[in-house]
């Protein structure tokens, strides 16, 4: 590890230990603040002044060289995660019917355990709001599987559907088609491009039913800190160019096209794939590494009508009718 590293992970170290930031030594102005171990105290390396002493140490006692090492030594539980219904705090009695030091239950302990199990299932369940949670973290935990989704996305859908559950939205309505909407809203949120039909069909759900509970959804978190972003054509130029194995020079070309449509104003109120699969076309025109209106179309799941409208609205509005005159009847 460098010594700016070492500097910039002791710093960090200041701030988690005293809640604010002491880069910068009162005495001398000097920056360069290092952490001595053996001491435990914050020293400034310009005039040897002691920031702080005495530090609490907050790591564990132990060391660990391979993550196996680390998982085995460790003494703590999973950390909380709202995709599970207590958000992971509850304890649960062991299916297998060994003692603590391994040896078979008896039939009387056996029966005994078993009831145990049982009540302790249904006292973490114990509320037709857990009960609801309970399902709807499973499909949740489904749908996204399928769609490939990392872990922050779940967070945030889950956390949205805990908004929706308290507001009383889910009442009489379909667990499924709330948690697909909550997961099309999570991903809007972090940017990640899906379409509404592309929930739609992993969800077992029709789009017009999920667009109905995602525009509900929209209603109640609009006034919230947790209101949903339009969705952005720029994050599906990425997906769309790397399916139709475009180079990068021709992803960053289609970019810049949205931004400068941005600042024309020609996105409002236009679908974001139709603006991103045209986007792309026409940079591919540019560059020169040509592909067809369906080729596009295909891939963005699109008309080849709505492209063709896209791009001649972007080649006459941002002044492209000199570098696609060759190309503009291309198919």
């Amino acid at each position: 590890m460098s010594a700016e590293t070492t500097r910039h992970s002791e710093n960090n170290s200041v701030q988690d230990h005293m809640g604010d930031d002491i880069t910068v030594c009162p005495e001398c102005g000097c920056k360069e603040v290092i952490f001595d171990h053996e001491r435990g105290e914050f020293v400034c390396t310009g005039c040897g002044l002691v920031l702080y002493e005495h530090v609490v140490d907050r790591g564990p006692e132990w060391r660990a060289f391979t993550r196996e090492e680390k998982e085995r030594r460790a003494r703590t539980g999973a950390p909380l995660t709202l995709t599970i219904h207590d958000k992971g705090l509850s304890t649960l009695i062991d299916w297998r019917n060994k003692d603590a030091s391994g040896k078979d239950l008896s039939l009387s302990e056996r029966i005994h355990a078993y009831k145990l199990r049982k009540w302790h299932m249904r006292v973490r369940m114990h509320t037709s709001a857990d009960r609801n949670l309970v399902q709807a973290m499973n499909e949740l935990e489904r749908l996204a599987s399928l769609m490939d989704l990392p872990q922050t996305v779940k967070e945030s859908a889950a956390l949205l559907y805990r908004i929706a559950l308290e507001s009383g939205m889910i009442r009489g309505r379909s667990i499924s088609a709330m948690v697909a909407a909550v997961l099309y809203a999570a991903c809007r949120i972090h940017g990640i491009p899906r379409k509404l039909d592309e929930v739609a069909r992993e969800s077992r759900i029709s789009k017009k039913e999920l667009g109905k509970y995602y525009r509900l959804l929209y209603g109640i978190l609009k006034k919230t800190p947790y209101a949903i972003p339009f969705s952005d054509p720029l994050n599906f130029v990425k997906r769309f160019g790397s399916e139709l194995n475009v180079s990068g020079l021709t992803i960053q070309k289609a970019i810049d096209i949205l931004k400068k449509a941005k600042e024309k104003g020609l996105t409002a109120g236009k679908d974001p794939t139709g603006l991103a699969a045209a986007a792309l076309y026409l940079a591919a025109i540019v560059t020169g590494e040509r592909r067809t209106q369906r080729e596009v179309a295909e891939v963005a799941r699109v008309t080849e009508v709505t492209i063709r409208n896209r791009y001649k609205e972007l080649v006459s509005a941002l002044g492209f009718e000199s570098l696609v005159s060759e190309g503009r009847e291309f198919r």
